[in-house]
């Protein structure tokens, strides 16, 4: 049976993955100035910032996946039809976790190439 990782198991996974994705500039942070700016982190995967940030970036996800799941029950086949104010709460909260993991993904290295890129390159 499956046990939960432990936040050493995954910070563990996490420094495995760096290492083999040759990530070593600075990190960008799950959160932003108070104008709207990125923040970074000069590290080594190490420390009260970085574990503070792999956790809210935890956090993020998890409320996404549960957001998503809502959304999910409040669309299907015979749901309870929701007002439009509340449609738009879901599409303004659904709207910020994809701006979360987003975030998440850019800061891990993880996002998927520009296709109009990948095609110039391919012309080239």
């Amino acid at each position: 049976m499956n046990q939960p990782r432990s936040d050493a198991d995954r910070m563990r996974r996490r420094d495995l993955h760096d290492a083999a994705a040759g990530l070593t500039g600075p990190r960008l942070l799950p959160w932003t100035t108070p104008e709207g700016r990125p923040c970074y982190l000069s590290t080594d995967g190490h420390g009260y910032l970085s574990t503070l940030a792999d956790n809210i970036e935890s956090v993020q996800l998890g409320m996404g996946k549960e957001l998503l799941e809502y959304a999910r029950d409040a669309t299907a086949p015979g749901a309870k039809s929701l007002s439009a104010t509340e449609y738009r709460w879901l599409a303004c909260r659904l709207t910020e976790a994809l701006a979360d993991a987003l975030r998440v993904a850019d800061s891990r290295g993880q996002c998927l190439p520009d296709p109009e890129e990948e095609e110039a390159d391919e012309g080239a």
